[in-house]
């Protein structure tokens, strides 16, 4: 892991980036070369949310299972915790060319990383997320100001207690929610607890960004997959991003809350593959 200062003279920012823990496939020497496929987590947990897909993820791409900051097996630097940290965080240590996933707050992640390093990414797939989690003109259909807010305050008085409360709402609706809340509370603390910076940060990314009026610029193929049982980003909603992202493709799970690649692994993985494996055209 090694540390990397960037100063951006147009922006006038200076940031200290910390490499994240990245977890990569390894590959056999006389393999045919595989496609790049990064992976990123959602607020309050790390890669390893994608222990159960990455055997067959790996018959198919190298994977790049990356911690954020604060999370999992990454440390936290002392620079501001906001979105533009965590973008250049990933981008560190991502490949040349690669194939970015990004689950609920890691959409919003791997979304800018795609406007700002477009050389870099080949495809957008984001999963139950939205370029807005809050309503607004643009996404009517969003949540409400005062339900990251009171999370933001309860989590400095029970920042534990938060985060399970916060992960047990990720499930709602699912049809596997019983399976779904184990999973993640297995995950959560496997690494250790999450920095308390990262989870506030975290929550005032989700509360404060919005990158609604920038998804015109995305030039690379863009999916979007979502669970018509979620709560944090309702099916409701998809026809606002829709015309924000209107040459983008979407998938609706029909059995899934906010964590179908849990509720519907195989189904999830075959969107995936599919999407990946159509070529790019060219304008």
């Amino acid at each position: 892991m090694q540390t990397i200062f960037i100063w951006n003279k147009k922006i006038k920012f200076n940031m200290k980036i910390i490499e994240p823990f990245c977890q990569i496939s390894q590959i056999e020497a006389n393999s045919e070369a595989k496609p790049n496929l990064v992976l990123i987590h959602g607020w309050g947990l790390h890669g390893g949310i994608w222990e159960t897909l990455i055997p067959q993820l790996e018959m198919t791409y190298k994977i790049f299972n990356i911690d954020l900051p604060g999370f999992g097996r990454s440390p936290v630097s002392n620079s501001t915790y906001d979105l533009d940290y965590l973008v250049e965080s990933v981008v560190s240590i991502l490949p040349e060319k690669c194939n970015i996933l990004g689950w609920s707050m890691g959409g919003l992640v791997a979304t800018q990383v795609a406007l700002k390093y477009p050389e870099k990414t080949e495809r957008l797939i984001t999963v139950a997320s939205s370029p807005s989690f809050l309503a607004n003109s643009k996404n009517p259909n969003g949540l409400d100001d005062s339900v990251l807010e009171t999370f933001i305050q309860y989590l400095s008085e029970d920042f534990r207690g938060t985060l399970i409360k916060f992960l047990s709402i990720q499930t709602l609706g699912s049809k596997t929610q019983k399976e779904d809340i184990q999973r993640l509370k297995e995950t959560v603390f496997l690494h250790g607890t999450p920095a308390e910076k990262a989870l506030a940060g975290g929550l005032n990314i989700l509360k404060d960004s919005d990158l609604s009026e920038s998804l015109r610029r995305l030039k690379m193929p863009l999916l979007r997959v979502y669970g018509k049982l979620d709560t944090l980003v309702p099916a409701r909603s998809i026809a606002s991003i829709d015309k924000l992202a209107p040459k983008s493709e979407k998938e609706l799970f029909l059995k899934s809350g906010h964590s179908p690649f849990l509720s519907q692994t195989p189904e999830f993985i075959d969107c995936i593959n599919r999407f990946i494996a159509k070529p790019i055209e060219t304008e």
